[in-house]
């Protein structure tokens, strides 16, 4: 059951090690995050994201430490609840849409839930509307651009009402138009996100906080905006503005 007043998500002394690695992945990582968050999980590249969010749906098994989703802790027994809880939404829309129309992806999340008749077509219905892809209900997956297949990638996950939302890498392969689409749907969308991004400008549009992970730890977590505007910190991090961007713009 969900706790009412239970943060989004709870993470405290998550620790990881991979089979045979001589190191650690993940070290003490502790992070909270309350309903209605948005929130930009940045880091250089092997710093342990990929691994920590893997964790938050059991696809990963914990080691070390605790994750709780909506008052539910992530452990064998609950993984199937914590699955429809955490809808993650892969930084390839190929790994989510598989089948023959974008209406027939985004109804298997609810079909496999054991939804059937006019209450799936209506939770498939409203997560299209939900991302502008109405129209793509009936279009092959194959044949969508860059930004329609993030939207309807999207809507999978939409359809299993989540109560958190990990995408990761969400602007990778989309133009500026569609980065800034993107930003704007998000913001509009008013559920609980968690962003692994290298895209700075992006997660300054969409987050109002944001954390730094590196070497399995957490590093910093403040107000996006005072967060980058700290280029000591990002140079730190190996995480830069792009060319020419400027931030007080």
């Amino acid at each position: 059951m969900t706790r009412s007043d239970a943060p989004a998500l709870a993470v405290e002394g998550l620790a990881f090690r991979y089979p045979g690695a001589s190191g650690v992945v993940l070290e003490d990582l502790s992070l909270r995050m309350e309903s209605g968050e948005r929130v930009a999980l940045l880091g250089p590249n092997g710093s342990g994201k990929t691994t920590f969010v893997l964790h938050l749906n059991g696809l990963i098994e914990r080691q070390v430490g605790s994750v709780i989703v909506a008052g539910l802790p992530v452990q064998d027994g609950n993984l199937r609840e914590i699955r429809r809880r955490v809808g993650m939404v892969f930084q390839d829309p190929d790994d989510q849409l598989f089948l023959q129309t974008v209406r027939d992806d985004v109804a298997f999340g609810p079909s496999n839930l054991g939804l059937r008749g006019a209450e799936r077509d209506q939770r498939v219905d409203d997560a299209l509307a939900a991302v502008g892809a109405a129209a793509l209900a009936d279009r092959n997956p194959y044949q969508l651009s860059g930004g329609e297949a993030r939207r309807a990638a999207l809507a999978t996950v939409l359809s299993m009402q989540p109560d958190l939302l990990v995408l990761d890498e969400p602007t990778s392969g989309l133009d500026p138009v569609g980065r800034r689409e993107l930003a704007e749907l998000l913001v509009t969308l008013g559920s609980t996100q968690l962003i692994v991004t290298h895209d700075l400008p992006f997660a300054l549009a969409t987050c109002s906080r944001a954390v730094i992970l590196d070497r399995g730890r957490i590093v910093a977590d403040a107000p996006t905006r005072s967060l980058l505007e700290d280029r000591e910190l990002l140079g730190r991090h190996r995480l830069e503005w792009p060319i020419g961007f400027d931030l007080a713009r």
